[in-house]
């Protein structure tokens, strides 16, 4: 695999440290969590350059009643146009706190983005769009590949030829949305130093991703999909995920916690179903016990909270509220 630099923001290069065994006990602000970072990327396959600029074009701007609406071209990896929706709160002005919305897969490729401004069977009400902007937060959601505008071809196709090629159509789509960082906080209407990230099912597993990947993102909020990767292999639930979930060689360096105690001291909230195929309890309150004692090592405890609900694959009212209320405490 060929090897590349990950840049951080503002940060200089660095070279790539070899691939290692991770204690999730100390894994939050020692300096080896930028090597580990390195070692995560490295598993996504080959990708554009991480350092590479982004671009925008504005296509249109609508006002929804409460919030305005622009729908945007996004440059982000030089291979293929992101559409996206960008909502600011009407009556709000200078560099406001900003949120990355993630969609869902859920077999809608041909939703995407309008998941965010029409809302989805499975997610509560009202659509994030409305509920974010509602927050007085900036919102920014775009096709990931395959899906919306992007629904060219087939996963499984889609998969197949990136594997050809070197690439993993999961690190394809987790690159785009580090790029669509990059391009938050080149925006003047957005306060770079209060971002976050918000999504459910695989929207939930970029969140978790790019939280890891990227510490100027200051609140993580994953929606239903806090999966461990192992428990996953040991129950047999492996057929709940699309292909696109599967990174090569991954668990080889990284379990669910390793990976997700990159975030740490940052703010994370998970919330589950104790009925979800997708995240087995097992993994849960393994990934729960580790992540305690993470937060906890960085005297941060109060910044890390799973919720369980005894439900299935579903974010219901008295979640939205919880994320709601982590929003406006944490960000």
């Amino acid at each position: 695999m060929k090897r590349r630099t990950l840049l951080g923001a503002g940060a200089a290069a660095i070279t790539l440290a070899p691939m290692m065994k991770v204690s999730p006990a100390n894994t939050a602000t020692d300096a080896g969590a930028n090597e580990r970072r390195r070692a995560l990327y490295e598993l996504l396959g080959k990708l554009p350059p991480r350092d590479r600029n982004v671009s925008a074009k504005l296509v249109a701007t609508e006002d929804r009643g409460t919030y305005l609406l622009e729908t945007l071209m996004l440059d982000l990896n030089g291979l293929e146009l992101a559409p996206a929706y960008f909502a600011k709160p009407k009556g709000k002005s200078g560099h406001l706190p900003t949120v990355l919305f993630n969609h869902s897969h859920g077999g809608g490729y041909n939703i995407g983005k309008t998941e965010f401004t029409e809302g989805r069977e499975y997610l509560s009400s009202p659509t994030y769009a409305e509920f974010l902007t509602s927050l007085g937060y900036n919102a920014l959601c775009f096709d990931a590949w395959i899906f919306g505008e992007r629904a060219t071809r087939t996963e499984l196709d889609t998969f197949k030829d990136m594997l050809w090629h070197g690439r993993v159509l999961w690190g394809m789509m987790v690159y785009d949305s580090l790029k669509a960082v990059d391009y938050l906080v080149s925006r003047s209407d957005v306060d770079p130093q209060r971002l976050a990230t918000v999504g459910m099912s695989m929207g939930s597993s970029t969140a978790q991703w790019i939280g890891a990947l990227d510490p100027r993102l200051k609140v993580i909020v994953d929606i239903c999909c806090l999966t461990d990767w192992h428990t996953l292999v040991e129950v047999k639930g492996l057929q709940y995920h699309g292909i696109y979930y599967y990174v090569p060689d991954l668990l080889e360096h990284f379990t669910t916690a390793q990976m997700n105690a990159l975030i740490a001291p940052r703010a994370h909230l998970s919330l589950a179903g104790n009925q979800d195929a997708l995240t087995p309890v097992a993994g849960l309150e393994k990934v729960d016990r580790e992540l305690k004692d993470v937060y906890a090592s960085t005297g941060h405890s109060n910044n890390w909270k799973l919720l369980r609900y005894d439900g299935k694959h579903l974010e219901t009212p008295v979640m939205r509220e919880e994320i709601r209320k982590w929003f406006v405490e944490k960000l």
